[in-house]
């Protein structure tokens, strides 16, 4: 049996009240919020910054502080953001379906680009933006 999808109004109020359970946020759900909210902002560094207070407020909610990793979720920005450019898509669900290799986190976009498993053994990459290499 397969879980109901929130629509991007639940799901944006529930994790900016940090009131989603850790398990209904997996990662295609960051990757829908991030949309979300370069959707929302005018600019992408004042939407960059807004999820990253989001979410850091979020994981606090959850006791999850040592989930969150600094460099993959500035480099997750970034990737939305260019995969948004120049579409108009309907909806976070639509965007998913365009960009399906975003909604990966093994094997996905991110990993074609830099050492991920490089990123998250490291304890400096973890809490600062470090330069993603390949």
């Amino acid at each position: 049996m397969s879980e109901a999808i929130l629509d991007d109004a639940a799901l944006l109020a529930g994790f900016v009240a940090a009131t989603l359970p850790g398990p209904a946020f997996g990662h295609r759900e960051h990757v829908r919020v991030a949309f979300l909210f370069l959707r929302t902002y005018d600019d992408f560094g004042a939407a960059a910054v807004a999820f990253r207070a989001a979410l850091r407020r979020f994981v606090a909610a959850l006791g999850a502080e040592d989930r969150y990793h600094e460099t993959l979720t500035w480099a997750y920005l970034a990737l939305v953001h260019e995969h948004m450019h120049g579409h108009d898509d309907a909806d976070s669900v639509a965007f998913l379906a365009r960009c399906p290799r975003l909604g990966q986190h093994r094997g996905g976009e991110l990993e074609s680009r830099c050492d991920v498993a490089g990123l998250l053994a490291s304890p400096l990459a973890r809490r600062v933006l470090v330069w993603p290499s390949r």
